[in-house]
């Protein structure tokens, strides 16, 4: 969804950091192979969160919601040299795609890719994390942030994916539609929630920027 003209929105990409050659690659192939390729982060809102990394500088990152891969290695460009970035995605059908980028890339032996139910796999992790990056099932959004915020160190940032929703954040609410109900308790979650700070940003379908205080 575009919140302003398909023009200005090409302007704004024209004028951004470049797209790094691996990941045009796995566009390519993701738009070539894979169903719903919408779901990738793209280009522009890439090179925000491999910006954001780099700020950070994280020496862990958890990411929630894999996909094809694009918005981890996104991630990696600002890891610790002695960090490492665990990814979660429930869709065994996309392990070998995701690793063949990986294996690609130079952050390879950085990245730990974990196949299942996140809300499982979270309380197994034993680490403390300087970012998270949440961008999975709506449904589960409140839930993932409850497992996470225990885990996030002082200073940690939680960016959330698509908080605006196609903008339905602001029609008439459908008591059937559970992803939209979901991402409106989760939006008024994190503007509550005194453990953090937050401010969201009407990037694409809204990405949400949480400081742990």
């Amino acid at each position: 969804m575009h919140f302003i003209s398909e023009a200005l929105d090409e302007y704004v990409v024209a004028h951004s950091e470049k797209e790094p050659e691996l990941l045009q690659q796995l566009t390519r192939e993701t738009y070539q192979k894979v169903l719903q390729p919408r779901m990738l982060s793209g280009h522009f809102q890439g090179r925000i969160l491999s910006l954001l990394s780099k700020l950070i500088a994280p020496k862990n990152i958890l990411e929630i919601g894999t996909f094809t891969g694009y918005s981890a290695l996104c991630l990696c460009e600002g890891l610790n040299k002695e960090g490492r970035l665990h990814t979660i995605d429930i869709n065994e059908e996309l392990e070998d795609f995701q690793r063949k980028y990986f294996e690609q890339s130079k952050y390879s032996k950085q990245i730990n890719l974990h196949i299942g139910e996140a809300t499982k796999i979270i309380p197994t992790l034993q680490d403390d994390f300087d970012l998270v990056f949440i961008d999975a099932d709506k449904p589960n959004y409140p839930t993932y942030f409850h497992l996470i915020i225990e885990k996030m160190k002082s200073g940690g940032v939680i960016l959330s994916d698509n908080v605006l929703w196609s903008g339905k954040v602001i029609e008439k609410l459908n008591s059937k539609d559970i992803s939209t109900k979901a991402v409106l308790e989760y939006n008024k979650l994190l503007v509550e929630d005194t453990r953090i700070e937050t401010v969201l940003l009407p990037i694409r379908d809204g990405l949400t920027i949480s400081r742990v205080i």
